[in-house]
This record gives structure tokens, C-alpha cells and sequence, in this order.
């Protein structure tokens, strides 16, 4: 009697789970269904307008972001002038001119230009204010600082330092064209007149001066002029305090 092959017997034991004596039959797996070819083109066109979509929303969100970082810039900048500015007369105020006085200073030191520092009191301010109230110095104040911007090139700088003190930062002056810019400054000034409550009033001004180099330094720059315009002012003390005419 032939013996049956290997693989004959192979074959009728697959399966089969043997268990001692007994012999099970186990069902073969019924294969998975395949899926369409429309439900994959259908999922995978899901996953494209998905990432579209996630893609679209980043753009959208940088957009969002860098137009939110300019406005915020734009804000920083607003804040950073308004901190320099007088919010009466809209000139620099006295921390907006030193700042301008350090580039100024900085950029002479580099290319040997020059410059003029005129510092300007205003004279019989406070008479004004006493006699009339200080809405009517405050007029008496943007007059001047018109005054003296209508006298000033593009490149000059005029600033309020505080009270009834400005300050001119002037380019590329001799020491005599700055003072006598400075006597112009003074002429413009005492010409002004006002009228207060039916009274004709005049005020006026003392300018001191301090010349600008590449060895200069801002403070002492100040100084300078500071200590000039108070002797100036001494000068014109003969001068009336106030002049009330009635109209």
C-alpha cells in the first residue's frame, strides 16, 4: 500500500485543530470587502480640502497676527511721541529736544558739523497770568512758539522746556549768525501783542546762546546757554514788566 505524499497530508490537515483523540474543523475567514474606488477617491479628496483648510486657517491666523503686531507698533510709537511731545503747544517738550540735542550732538561728533543752542525765557509771563488767569498765558505761549517755528528752518528743532523756557537747536550757525538769530528771535517775540479783558498787553523774551561742536556735550550745552539767557535777561530789566493800555 503507497503512503500518501507529505504535502497530500499537509493539505487535509489544514484547517483542522487536533485535540487529543478529536479533530475540529475550523470555517476560514471570509476576506475583508474591498472598498470602491469611489469611497477611496471620496475619503481622499476629504483629506485634501482638509489640509487645504488647515492651511488656509494658518494663513488667515499669521495675517491676523502681523496686522495685530503692526497696530501694536503703530500704538508703541503714538505712546513713545506723545511722551516727547508739549500736548499744549505740539513741540517737542523737554525730553523730546534732549533727545533730539544727543543726536544732534552725536551726529556733529561724527561729521564735524556745527550748531547753535539758543535757550529762550519768556519775559512778563507771569504777570500776564496773574492779571488775566492762565488760559490767556497758554495763548501767550502757542503765539511764541508759532512765532518761532515760522522762524526756523526744516532741519531746526524747536522745544519747550518747561514753563515759559524754550529751546532752539539751530544747524550750521557761527557764533555771530547765533546771536544774531537769537536778537531776531527776541524782535519777533517783543513784537507780539495781545488783548486780555479790553486790555492791550505786550510780553517779550530773553534768548542766551551756546555753540555746538563735535566736542560739545548736551548738558553742559545747556548749561551754557542757560547761564547766557539769564544774563541777558539781567540786560533788558530796564525794560517795563508789563504794558496795559485800555483799549
Amino acid at each position: 500500500m503507497k503512503k500518501p505524499k507529505r504535502a497530500t497530508a499537509a493539505k487535509a490537515k489544514k484547517g483542522r485543530i487536533t485535540n487529543g483523540s478529536q479533530t475540529k474543523i475550523v470555517p476560514k475567514r471570509a476576506p475583508a470587502p474591498r472598498r470602491s474606488s469611489q469611497a477611496g477617491a471620496a475619503k481622499a479628496a476629504t483629506r485634501t480640502i482638509g489640509k487645504a483648510t488647515r492651511k488656509d486657517g494658518s494663513k488667515a491666523t499669521i495675517r491676523s497676527l502681523r496686522t495685530k503686531l503692526t497696530q501694536a507698533l503703530r500704538r508703541v510709537a503714538e505712546l513713545e511721541a506723545a511722551a516727547d511731545t508739549d500736548f499744549l503747544l505740539d513741540i517737542p517738550n523737554r525730553r523730546g529736544f534732549e533727545r533730539e540735542l544727543r543726536r544732534a550732538i552725536a551726529y556733529m561728533k561724527r561729521y564735524r558739523a556745527s550748531g547753535a543752542l539758543i535757550v529762550l525765557d519768556v519775559d512778563r509771563l507771569k504777570p500776564i497770568n496773574d492779571s488775566f488767569g492762565h488760559a490767556a498765558g497758554d495763548e501767550v505761549l502757542k503765539a511764541i512758539a508759532n512765532t518761532l517755528t515760522r522762524q526756523i528752518r526744516a532741519s531746526d528743532v524747536v522745544g519747550r522746556l518747561g514753563g515759559d523756557e524754550f529751546a532752539l537747536l539751530l544747524w550750521n550757525l557761527s557764533e555771530t549768525d547765533a546771536k544774531a538769530k537769537a536778537a531776531i528771535f527776541e524782535q519777533a517775540i517783543d513784537d507780539l501783542s495781545f488783548t486780555f479783558r479790553g486790555q492791550h498787553v505786550t510780553a517779550g523774551a530773553s534768548a542766551g546762546v551756546a555753540l555746538l561742536g563735535a566736542q560739545s556735550d548736551a548738558a553742559r550745552a545747556l548749561e551754557e546757554a542757560d547761564a547766557a539767557m539769564y544774563v541777558r535777561k539781567a540786560h533788558r530789566r530796564h525794560e517795563p514788566r508789563i504794558r496795559l493800555v485800555s483799549s
